[in-house]
């Protein structure tokens, strides 16, 4: 049998790519066993892991306005913008559901913004962990989760990869990336977004407010570019799928359909590494002691470095 994990990376509008992914790999017959999100990983994962199928996905994401996907709240903690659409997007489709509700292991990845911990959420309400898990820091508010102030899980881990073998010990790793190699990079177009903006309109878009919040996008993409190289290097995913969509910022106002067309293409071309990857020599060879490089010990963030959200309520907004 086809069985793999999956761990779905970050990458803001580029996320939609997941979809496509998830509608290649069920298509071509892999049996998804677990998987573990990080930021729109989180996002489209929960979904996904709630029995919501890649076809139903986009239909219902193709439905949402768009514009309202950003709004924020009275209340809303220190951010450039707020979270309001997207949490009723998220609360309207998973309602009460929790972590052991759903139809496979899955679990997102946080970061303790006062302790730098990587956090680990897989027990409690799903809607509640994606909202954590997708609070890019000085874009969206910071979500407290009882003693924690908990931002995106992308600071720390782009590609949750030691996350997904976790969840599904012994099973090859499939990553999905949504940033190009460093050494491939190409830089996004300047957000479509920019315009709709509740605090930008007209003729501001083109001043310096503008083009300071294009920087720090562009700075966010290349600091989760180069991390992600290095974490993958290391923790060394059987399979990666890097979708072709650099050129889409962490803010565009994409085409949903589009984007997910590109995830199947990213998916397809990746093909001969998933069927290798399951086939019975690479059970065999996973199983040979040292088959795999070790992790260096000393460095805190992979193996056991995380820590396990579990029995705290989160609170609505970030102070």
């Amino acid at each position: 049998m086809k069985e793999i994990t999956v761990a779905l990376g970050g990458g803001g509008a580029k996320g939609a790519a997941h979809i496509g992914v998830l509608r290649v790999l069920e298509r071509e017959g892999f049996k998804i066993r677990a998987i573990a999100g990080t930021s729109a990983g989180g996002l489209w994962g929960a979904f996904y892991a709630a029995g919501f199928s890649p076809d139903e996905i986009e239909r219902r994401m193709n439905a949402v306005d768009r514009t309202t996907l950003y709004q924020r709240r009275p209340g809303d903690g220190p951010a450039m913008l707020g979270l309001a659409g997207v949490e009723m997007l998220v609360r309207t489709n998973l309602e009460d559901c929790s972590f052991s509700d759903l139809r496979i292991p899955f679990a997102v990845t946080a970061v303790d913004l006062d302790t730098a911990e990587p956090v680990i959420i897989q027990e409690g309400n799903v809607a509640d962990a994606v909202l954590a898990t997708i609070a890019v820091p000085g874009i969206f508010p910071p979500r407290r989760w009882g003693n924690r102030l908990l931002i995106d899980g992308g600071v720390l881990d782009p590609v949750p990869v030691a996350l997904a073998r976790r969840l599904a010990p012994g099973l090859p790793v499939v990553a999905v990336v949504l940033s190009p190699p460093v050494k491939e990079w190409v830089t996004p177009s300047p957000p479509r977004l920019l315009a709709s903006l509740p605090f930008i309109s007209g003729y501001l878009s083109r001043m310096r407010l503008a083009q300071a919040f294009n920087i720090f996008l562009r700075s966010v993409d290349i600091a989760g570019a180069m991390l992600t190289d290095l974490r993958l290097e290391m923790e060394q995913p059987e399979v990666i799928i890097r979708p072709p969509v650099p050129h889409i910022g962490l803010l565009d106002d994409v085409e949903i359909s589009e984007v997910t067309r590109l995830g199947e293409e990213g998916a397809i071309k990746a093909l001969p590494q998933l069927h290798r990857a399951v086939s019975w020599l690479s059970r065999v060879t996973r199983r040979i002691p040292g088959s795999r490089r070790p992790i260096p010990v000393n460095f805190p963030y992979w193996r056991d470095g995380y820590a396990i959200v579990t029995g705290e309520q989160p609170q609505a907004n970030g102070r």
